[in-house]
């Protein structure tokens, strides 16, 4: 939280140096509960979950040039502790201008970036450490302290980053729901004597010709996964910390569209990076995918999208992913309707495993204001050899109602 203050700090000194021209404040507030139907693992456990959220945002002009953006997230949770959090996102200042035909644009503060075009998950997004006790599916990201230059013209778009502090990953406490077997301590340990506060570095160079848009990335530095080291006790089970090795990641992303489907792939090389056995074991890694999208099914203004892809990680069993060899198969049917009612159904197929997930989404406007979202995730097959065996009695039935202004 030290980084996340000095950050707020100098972007009021900025509000203080600057004028503001234009104020907006927005965001979302929801009430969101969780029941799980099955007898949890653990006898802290509880059978329902239920909070609130607020996630405020605030955009402000400066100048003509020169804009302030700031958005954080407040979660109470009424059984995990860990999950009771409070996060900036985003709190950066962006100034932009041209220089002959390019454009160029910085920002310096926390940010948040997207990389990758695959539906599920995304293996070349590696600037974010994800904040996994907000959701298991969704993938949201802390925010994480950045230099962001962008430059842009005919030619392309080519980004860098100074990413001078790392974040940790978050995970449920004893009392959370889908948890691990074992307890994760607080406690971090990294390969770098610079800790926390190694300078890491980031490239991307992205473009669209013709129906191709592909996007080329390097990182080195810290690695936003952690592998966990064990340590034994003599009255109670073993526990888990997490270890933060020093990588080099070098990244593809492409998109082809043509008129019947929309083709993905995602590639990446990682050095440094340790196996399952905590051997560091150079790998690739791949993400293939197609898209169709159906309009008018039924003679209706419904659309239907279909989507596959397929993970596979060389590492195989070795490997500290979860999708180490999966294919996941989703349609995402949309209503197109004033409510913006959308659904969504999904399932995980572990093609190593028997594992299968079965994942239901359903999202609807209620007002102009309110809006609903049902979702299930239902672990409809283990495996114990599995890494997601830890969450097999986790299924869960959800609802969430969020005022948006």
């Amino acid at each position: 939280m030290k980084i996340q203050f000095f950050i707020l700090l100098w972007i009021g000194l900025n509000l203080l140096c600057f004028r503001v021209t234009a104020l907006e404040l927005y965001g979302d507030a929801s009430l969101q509960a969780r029941w799980f139907p099955q007898s949890p693992l653990f006898a802290q456990q509880q059978s329902v979950d239920g909070g609130i959220v607020v996630e405020p945002a605030l955009y402000a002009e400066l100048a003509p040039t020169v804009s302030l953006t700031l958005s954080g997230l407040y979660r109470y949770d009424v059984n995990d502790s860990n999950r009771s959090h409070g996060d900036v996102r985003e709190a950066y200042v962006l100034t932009y201008g041209d220089w002959g035909d390019t454009a160029w644009e910085v920002r310096i503060g926390l940010g948040r970036v997207f990389w990758g075009v695959a539906e599920l998950h995304n293996i070349v997004d590696v600037v974010n450490q994800l904040d996994l006790v907000e959701h298991p599916r969704d993938r949201p990201k802390l925010g994480q302290p950045m230099v962001h230059l962008t430059l842009s013209g005919a030619w392309g778009i080519a980004e860098s980053f100074l990413l001078p502090y790392h974040r940790t990953r978050t995970f449920p406490s004893l009392a959370g729901r889908l948890r691990s077997r074992f307890e994760i301590e607080t406690e971090n340990i990294y390969e770098s004597d610079h800790a926390e506060k190694h300078l890491d570095f980031a490239l991307r160079y992205s473009h669209s010709v013709g129906i191709v848009d592909f996007g080329l990335s390097a990182f080195s530095g810290t690695n936003r996964v952690p592998i966990f080291l064990p340590r034994l006790h003599v009255e109670r089970p073993p526990t888990l910390i997490p270890y933060y090795e020093q990588i080099s990641h070098f990244g593809l992303d492409l998109q082809l569209t043509t008129a019947a489907l929309l083709y993905k792939v995602e590639a990446i090389r990682r050095e440094g990076e340790s196996n399952l056995l905590g051997v560091k074991d150079p790998y690739s890694a791949l993400i293939l995918g197609a898209e169709r999208l159906l309009d008018g099914i039924f003679g209706t203004p419904w659309s239907l999208t279909l989507l596959g892809e397929w993970s596979f990680d060389e590492r195989e069993e070795l490997a500290t992913s979860i999708y180490a060899n999966d294919l996941f198969i989703a349609g995402f049917l949309a209503f197109n309707d004033v409510q913006g009612t959308e659904l969504t159904v999904g399932v995980l197929m572990d093609l190593t495993h028997s594992s299968q997930v079965l994942n239901l989404d359903f999202k609807r406007r209620l007002s102009d204001s309110w809006s609903i979202r049902l979702e299930a995730i239902v672990n409809a097959k283990a495996d114990p050899e599995d890494l997601t065996y830890d969450s097999r009695k986790d299924s869960f039935l959800g609802v969430g109602f969020t005022l948006s202004y």
